[in-house]
């Protein structure tokens, strides 16, 4: 049965964020959403031991190794190439498949299940199995949030990621006032990897928006 406590994923978690906990509709524009979760992905593997994110580059370490299957795949995709490259790259290309990748591994956990198409939506699409299992890591960001409550920096990473790729309006009102400033103070005190990933990833959005506004 599935577990209210996630798959101990951060992009899983990620994604459950940006979508309706009943609908499974997307929060933010396919390419924001996208690029967020590729950095759910990198900083699974940052946490791993797996890669390195600094300088703006990523970067496979001595100890690579992933125990998810789709982990394993990116950091294969990463120790492909000889020489570090550009944290903002490897966001924009794995952004391409995220969000389908991430749903299919959800799904597998027995999170998400595909609908078939009705209006408004014009094609099948991933929804929560349970809207309590969907809505969980909410609970984790309102601790986050909380100046009074202690949190881990694998949480920390999740609502920094979050908040970088544009579900701020989302999450902070979860949070008492003065939040933002309590998170950034959090995310101050990540591993310096983490901190570089989050920073890759809000401009890498950014950079995605404005495009798109042109």
């Amino acid at each position: 049965m599935t577990r209210l406590t996630g798959t101990g994923l951060l992009a899983d978690d990620l994604y459950l964020l940006a979508h309706h906990d009943v609908t499974g509709r997307p929060y933010l524009q396919a390419r924001a959403l996208g690029i967020g979760l590729a950095g759910g992905l990198l900083a699974e593997l940052v946490l791993d031991g797996a890669v390195r994110v600094s300088g703006g580059q990523v970067a496979v370490t001595f100890a690579a190794r992933s125990p998810d299957r789709l982990g394993h795949q990116v950091l294969g995709l990463v120790a492909r190439d000889r020489e570090p490259r550009p944290a903002g790259e490897w966001l924009v290309f794995l952004a391409g498949r995220a969000t389908d990748h991430i749903a299919v591994r959800l799904a597998e956990a027995g999170y998400l299940k595909l609908v078939s198409s009705r209006r408004p939506w014009p094609s099948p699409r991933w929804v929560p199995v349970s809207s309590d299992c969907a809505f969980a890591p909410f609970g984790r960001m309102r601790i986050v949030l909380d100046p009074a409550r202690g949190v881990s920096g694998p949480d920390v990473a999740l609502a920094g990621l979050a908040v970088g790729c544009g579900l701020g309006t989302r999450l902070l009102p979860y949070g008492p006032a003065g939040a933002r400033r309590h998170l950034d103070d959090l995310v101050r005190q990540l591993d310096p990897d983490l901190r570089e990933l989050i920073v890759q990833v809000q401009a890498a959005v950014d950079a995605a928006v404005l495009s798109h506004r042109r």
